[in-house]
């Protein structure tokens, strides 16, 4: 869902580069240079407002992450959100996540998420889900050899579609989940703004964890 333009956002960005990426081609193969400490890295593509990776980044200080978001008024209310809390192992780029192998190098990445991406529900659409081949290609060209992806949604449809675009693409799944939060793995869930509102709607969610 885009959001209201704010007139604040892209200078706030540009007033903090130590925080944010506009160019991360960049800084292919170097982004450990970005952290205090060289830790496993992870990344969010489509983090929307934050509150997912900022959880991760709290929760795990043993890793480093970094959020990936095209919309810059969201980017710029993640960062509002890092200046208050500044986690030392948190990063943000503002950019394209289609372009994901020009970010980073081979094996570069430990974990990918994708939480709620949008589920291009036309069928002329379905090259743009994050589920679809030429994406898989890239995650699988920067994850390391024990990399992992995890992905979330509340849609049905964007779930099973994705559940046969990896399996055919020769994904391993380590475990699927028809109703996350009726799992007792809840109790390690780390929610996203958009799972909060679908499941206290009684929505499930679903889930996969998947390696190559």
């Amino acid at each position: 869902m885009r959001l209201r333009n704010k007139p604040w956002a892209k200078p706030l960005i540009a007033a903090n580069p130590q925080w944010v990426i506009t160019s991360p081609n960049e800084y292919r193969g170097k982004w450990q240079d970005r952290f205090p400490r060289k830790q496993p890295l992870y990344i969010e593509i489509g983090m929307g407002k934050g509150r997912f990776i900022i959880e991760m980044a709290q929760k795990h200080p043993e890793f480093n992450f970094i959020g990936i978001e095209m919309q810059t008024v969201a980017t710029g209310i993640v960062l509002k959100k890092q200046l208050e809390v500044q986690l030392p192992n948190l990063q943000l780029i503002c950019a394209n996540g289609a372009n994901l192998s020009e970010y980073f190098a081979n094996s570069e990445v430990a974990g990918i998420y994708l939480n709620f991406s949008d589920p291009w529900p036309k069928k002329r659409q379905a090259k743009r889900r994050l589920t679809y081949k030429s994406f898989l290609s890239q995650y699988q060209q920067v994850l390391q050899v024990k990399g992992h992806l995890e992905f979330k949604t509340d849609n049905r449809g964007l779930f099973e579609y994705s559940l046969v675009s990896l399996n055919e693409y020769g994904m391993k799944f380590d475990k699927v989940w028809l109703d996350l939060h009726a799992s007792p793995d809840i109790e390690q869930n780390t929610m996203t703004e958009y799972e909060e509102k679908f499941s206290a709607k009684g929505q499930p969610i679903y889930k996969i964890e998947a390696h190559f």
